[in-house]
């Protein structure tokens, strides 16, 4: 989670909201998010905005004065069918949710929104548009997704145990990982004798483009802080 929140860093967001107070709020937790947040009271001034800076997400209250949020999107549709669209809406009729998914729109929230449940929307309108990658350095990441290492953008070939072993690092990286850890969690049913795990812990490193993991004498291991 804490990757895909550092992924919306890279994108830009259009807040379109007639009541100041909730409009405030949204554009306040969506600045924790997204570095570009621009904000509208209607859906005409709403439309200017979204011309003028093509952000990448647009999340639009419905009943808005001047025009309303289905206006808006209608238009923004007749040219534009890939920036995403959440809608916020108090009501939760198969037949209105329908008319919704007509458009195009990528999600729809519930009112009342909350911190938890704007975020939740939000990565599902994403979808596969944001990879869930564990990132050790600026160069070498963890795909969760396809569970797979890379470094450069290029695939370290790695094996089963060595990505369990990875991760388990990436988990406990703020703390040396015990022996113990490590043979609960990697060795399971097996006793695990310590020059297999020296012989383990080796032929990872030749594996590795570059090393990540710290030995501890008499604890663990842990991970390389590079920062």
């Amino acid at each position: 989670m804490e990757n895909i929140i550092e992924q919306l860093k890279n994108y830009t967001v259009l807040c379109v909201e007639d009541e100041e107070g909730i409009r405030k709020r949204l554009v306040n937790t969506l600045k924790y998010y997204f570095t570009e947040v621009y904000e509208a009271s209607n859906g005409e001034e709403g439309y200017e905005l979204y011309y003028e800076h093509k952000p990448n997400i647009i999340i639009s209250d419905i009943e808005m004065p001047l025009k309303n949020g289905i206006a808006m999107i209608e238009d923004i549709r007749k040219d534009d069918l890939s920036t995403i669209v959440i809608m916020l809406t108090a009501y939760s009729s198969e037949e209105y949710l329908l008319s919704l998914i007509n458009l195009n729109i990528n999600h729809y929230i519930l009112k009342p929104v909350n911190s938890e449940n704007l975020l939740n929307g939000i990565i599902k309108a994403f979808g596969d548009k944001l990879e869930n990658k564990i990132k050790f350095t600026d160069e070498v990441y963890f795909n969760m997704k396809k569970r797979e290492l890379y470094y450069k953008e290029e695939l370290i070939v790695l094996r089963k145990r060595d990505k369990d072993f990875l991760l388990l690092l990436h988990e406990n990286r703020n703390r040396v990982l015990s022996y113990e850890t490590i043979e609960e969690y990697i060795w399971k049913d097996r006793s695990m004798s310590m020059s297999a795990l020296k012989t383990f812990i080796k032929e990872l490193r030749q594996r590795l483009p570059i090393d990540l993991i710290v030995n501890v004498p008499q604890e663990g291991y842990k991970l390389i802080n590079f920062s």
